[in-house]
Parts: structure tokens; sequence; C-alpha cells
């Protein structure tokens, strides 16, 4: 599997551990319903998504950290699964073919449904990076990124 366009860090989670990880944030969204904070911590859901029928018995969470340099980014591909994005600096530009084209900041989220061809992503800056956290949800074994033809990004603007 070919992970490189990903930039320097990847990390991988296995499901056991996302799954009690969810777990424990339901525990907490239940019990904190929105933002909670006293003195010590906050508790804020960053994102809520309703996902396609998975097989939980071969799901797999991988979190992929990506970082595109000041104006850059990726050539227009797809994600055979669920995506769970997470902004953690700068600004990032998207868009999924069908869909208009956003730019979410640090701290925001978005969601990506599978083999949604991926128009744009990548930097809204020409001057400062931007780094997300991707969470890739998938019940099969596949590349996590491919790259699609010219004539799949038809609809780009």
């Amino acid at each position: 599997m070919n992970n490189s366009r990903y930039g320097k860090t990847i990390a991988r989670m296995g499901s056991a551990a996302l799954l009690a990880a969810a777990a424990g944030c339901a525990i907490l969204a239940t019990s904190f319903p929105g933002a909670q904070e006293d003195r010590d911590h906050k508790v804020r859901i960053a994102a809520e998504q309703t996902l396609p029928p998975l097989d939980g018995g071969k799901l797999k969470a991988t979190l992929v950290e990506v970082t595109y340099g000041p104006g850059a980014g990726s050539r227009p591909h797809s994600h055979p699964c669920p995506v769970i994005g997470y902004v953690v600096s700068g600004e990032l530009r998207t868009q999924v073919k069908g869909g208009a084209e956003a730019v979410y900041k640090a701290g925001e989220t978005f969601y990506e449904p599978p083999n949604g061809v991926h128009l744009v992503s990548g930097s809204a800056s020409k001057t400062e990076p931007a780094k997300l956290l991707a969470i890739f949800l998938c019940d099969h074994e596949a590349e996590l990124s491919t790259p699609v033809a010219s004539e799949d990004t038809q609809g780009h603007h």
C-alpha cells in the first residue's frame, strides 16, 4: 500500500483501540450533550456522522496525518472507504465531485463518502501549510487512495 502521498507521518490505530475510543466518546456524548467544560477540561463533539453499512467483524480504522505545504495540494483521487477529516491547523480547501468547494479551518471536520471523487484537496493559503487528520473506516482491504482518470473529474470548477 502506497501512503507516501499523505506526508511524512502516518499513524495506524487498531480497530479495537478506535472502537474503545468511540465507545468512550459515546459515553461522554450521552453524559455531556453538546459542549461541556469546567476549569480542568472541555468536551466537544467535533463530528457526528451516519456511516454506510459496514462489516463490523472486518472493520479497520486507519488514522492518517496529512500536511500540505503552502499552496500545495493533491491530484484528483478517490477513497474506497468513508473518511472523516479533522483540520488540525491552517485552512483546507476541498471538493468532492457533485459537491461545492469548501474551506475548512482548524478545529472543523468534514466527511467524504466512499468512492467519491476528491477533485480538490490542499492548503487554502499560499503562505501557510494545512494539516489534517483523516480517519478511514474500511471493512475490506484496499489502497486508501487511488488516482482517478481525467474523465472522472468532469464537473470540477
